[in-house]
């Protein structure tokens, strides 16, 4: 199977959709676009993925700072990858949606289109304010295994900076965390993503009085 060819950091995003689209209209979206992407051989993209956190580690030893770096890196791909998105699956622009439908371009569209990766959504907050979405198998994990040093290395963090810094850009704040991961011994790999509220934007110092 081929992934998507791209830099390899560019892996994932999600953005504010405008409309009104249904989970199944989104899984029918999201398989549209893969198919439109250009594609990369799966083993290279992986072996690609896992020679950067390879040097990640080499460069900051310390777990806790990997995975700092890791979510970092993470988020400067991600607030820039919601033009791709937009360009590449047809969603347009327009207002913001709820924060259901956003979870539904996260797992429905963006790691399709980006991954292949069909991603569950599940345990909602009773107040729609956070979810947990759930995976299995993906490209960036073929062929990895922790070694006991390492068995807090979040290894997909950057997943979560690329999610936290794509709504960023769409003045939505969110948490988002690893909470279950196949590596570590887990039946599934699990993300949960909590919504902060919106983001407030600070005026430069350009557009004071002169």
């Amino acid at each position: 199977m081929d992934f998507v060819l791209l830099p390899f950091i560019q892996l994932c995003t999600t953005l504010v959709m405008s409309g009104k689209l249904t989970s199944q209209a989104c899984i029918k979206l999201g398989e549209v676009s893969w198919q439109k992407m250009p594609k990369v051989n799966a083993e290279l993209f992986s072996l690609t993925y896992g020679s950067m956190v390879a040097q990640i580690i080499k460069d900051y030893e310390e777990v806790d700072k990997i995975n700092i770096q890791l979510e970092k890196m993470g988020y400067n791909i991600g607030v820039r990858l919601i033009d791709e998105l937009l360009a590449k699956s047809g969603l347009g622009s327009g207002p913001p949606c709820t924060f259901r439908e956003t979870a539904d371009v996260i797992c429905k569209i963006a790691f399709k289109m980006f991954l292949n990766i069909s991603a569950d959504i599940v345990n909602w907050e009773p107040n729609d304010s956070a979810f947990t979405f759930a995976f299995g198998d993906n490209p960036l994990s073929d062929f990895v295994e922790l070694p006991s040093h390492l068995h807090e290395l979040k290894y997909l963090n950057l997943l979560c900076g690329v999610i936290r810094g794509a709504l960023e850009m769409v003045q939505t704040e969110v948490d988002v965390t690893f909470v279950k991961d196949m590596l570590c011994g887990d039946t599934r790999n699990e993300v949960r993503v909590e919504n902060r509220g919106t983001v407030k934007l600070a005026m430069s110092d350009d557009y004071g009085e002169t």
